[in-house]
């Protein structure tokens, strides 16, 4: 203002006031005194944490209340606004372990069967590994709080801070804010141009939105309505992308060359697989002949170790076809554990591996699972501590393989991984693009868990790969959810849990090209340095756009 320092004309005790008015005009940029209210009390602010990993909890596959995966993350964005890195890096550890705590409650189960520790023993055990998963939060919550102390909007470092979370922290069991709308396939559909995180950040647009009106309403001032409008608009622009490309990917896939798959769900308890090793075996056959009764199969799928008697790799495929694979009819792709001699104190090594089995039963193609299930296949710092396995009998001790290689049938490239392999995106992409590949097929056993909500968790996370390489997804499992997953991320057709059962599906051989299959996650690493970045560089504000009489918290 011009006469900003004009001489009040009544002069007298009136003058400092009206000159202080003068300074300090009403502005709809900035927070009335109300915004002392942040940074909220810690006490306040766990607890608006706390919300929001229940409320993830709550959106996330398995109890599948999907709408709150636009909302879940107010509370903590709400929390974070005003805090310390170090408070931010808390708060964010409180969300995420109220949210694994509450979303992963089956590590329980897998830790009581293989451990054979009390109950409580293990109940330690797993606070310990939920703890360090909820470190991916935390790390979002420090990334976020620390560049808005340097000045960065707090929309912006929330959202770069979320992307390089998902992106960088390394998991034992991971899993993707994406899946929160695994049931809504028009949201899904990003993935084919930026995988799962694609999909999470425009959920994380809604929750800005919503934290932006939450405050706004906490600080007793106007929403700023074009950044409500412009995140607003971002799952809106996602779901329309996703109804118009839907429609055309399902025509390429009509036109799309088919074939008939089946899938074997032999339903063989753990230890039941490792007392009667033939048992699966003989399951397997008669599921196969069943789904033969009712039309030739191009392919069959039987899943992870379904063949559970170790055998020597070089005698293991002749050994196969003598036992069942040349009398099987069809093509098979089947679980298997293999050996391997070393010359070391060890004397061998074991793979879980699956094998694919042309139609006259000669074994053409072997894949070796990379990624292998902690606690299950192998103990962290066992091969350290070999001691460990002692005390942990029941615990695995798998060699991850090396080659990527798809396998191969006729002309047919078939992406196979195992277990939970099928949730990481990048592991999957690799293998894709190794070689030529018209399908995607995953053998897993998920009977590790229990009778929980984990089967139906990891179909979830399993389904965006099928829309990131715009592939048909078969998945077999031992005790379910087995599934046939459409390119668009539909479940055609899948099987209950803890029950022995068949099923038969038309599949499309495809080999479209996306652009998360070229690029991968190029951008979000570049996003993962930006926010990086943010929390160690201060951003400058010109005087013209600093507040006048005030440091008030980076506004949304």
């Amino acid at each position: 203002m011009t006469d900003e320092a004009a001489p009040n004309d009544e002069g007298g005790d009136d003058a400092p006031d009206g000159d202080a008015e003068r300074q300090a005009p009403p502005s709809a940029a900035e927070d009335p005194p109300k915004t002392a209210i942040f940074p909220l009390k810690k006490r306040v602010a766990h607890g608006l944490a706390l919300l929001s990993g229940l409320l993830y909890f709550l959106a996330f596959p398995g109890i599948d209340l999907w709408p709150l995966g636009f909302v879940a993350l107010v509370p903590l964005i709400v929390a974070l606004r005003g805090q310390s890195a170090r408070t931010g890096a808390a708060l964010g550890w409180t969300a995420g372990f109220t949210m694994t705590m509450c979303g992963f409650y089956w590590l329980l189960e897998m830790l009581k069967t293989f451990s054979g520790f009390p109950i409580a023993l293990c109940l330690v055990f797993m606070s310990i590994l939920c703890a360090y998963q909820a470190g991916r939060i935390a790390m979002c919550g420090w990334l976020a709080a620390r560049a808005s102390e340097r000045n960065w909007p707090a929309s912006v470092a929330f959202a770069g801070a979320f992307v390089a979370s998902e992106l960088l922290f390394p998991l034992l069991f991971p899993w993707a804010y994406a899946a929160t709308v695994h049931q809504v396939p028009a949201l899904l559909q990003l993935a084919e141009l930026g995988g799962p995180i694609a999909v999470g950040l425009v959920l994380v647009a809604a929750n800005l939105a919503f934290a932006e009106l939450a405050i706004a309403r906490l600080t007793a001032r106007t929403p700023r309505w074009r950044v409500v409008g412009a995140l607003a608009a971002m799952p809106a622009l996602a779901a329309i992308y996703g109804l118009i490309r839907i429609p055309m990917v399902d025509a390429t896939t009509a036109a799309a060359p088919k074939a008939r798959v089946g899938i074997v769900q032999a339903n063989m308890s753990l230890m039941g697989k490792r007392r009667d090793r033939n048992e699966g075996l003989r399951r397997h056959l008669e599921l196969t002949r069943e789904l033969q009764a009712n039309g030739p199969l191009d392919l069959v799928v039987w899943s992870e170790t379904s063949v559970m008697a170790p055998q020597d790799e070089e005698i293991a495929p002749s050994l196969y076809r003598n036992q069942f694979t040349a009398s099987l009819g069809a093509p098979a792709i089947f679980g298997a554990v293999l050996v391997r001699r070393v010359e070391d104190a060890r004397g061998y090594v074991l793979f879980n591996s699956a094998l694919l089995s042309d139609g006259q039963g000669q074994v053409t193609g072997r894949y070796d699972k990379q990624f292998l299930l902690a606690f299950g296949e192998y103990l962290p710092f066992g091969e350290q501590f070999p001691k460990l396995y002692e005390i942990s009998r029941n615990s695995g001790r798998f060699t991850p393989g090396k080659t990527l290689a798809p396998l191969n049938l006729g002309e047919r490239g078939i992406a196979t991984f195992i277990c939970y392999e099928d949730i990481s995106a990048p592991f999957v992409r690799s293998i894709v693009r190794t070689g030529p590949t018209d399908l995607l097929v995953n053998i897993t056993n998920d009977a590790w868990f229990g009778d929980t909500t984990e089967p139906w968790i990891h179909l979830a996370l399993a389904k965006l790969r099928a829309i990131e390489h715009r592939r048909f997804l078969v998945r077999s499992t031992n005790s379910g959810v087995s599934a046939f997953v459409d390119p668009v991320g539909r479940v055609v057709r899948n099987t209950g849990t803890f029950r022995k059962e068949a099923i038969a599906a038309e599949v499309a051989w495809l080999r479209p090209t996306t652009l998360y299959g070229t690029l991968g996650d190029a951008l979000w690493w570049l996003v993962s340095a930006a926010a990086v970045g943010m929390a160690f560089v201060r951003r400058r504000i010109s005087p013209r756009s600093a507040p006048s009489n005030r440091r008030a918290p980076p506004g949304m």
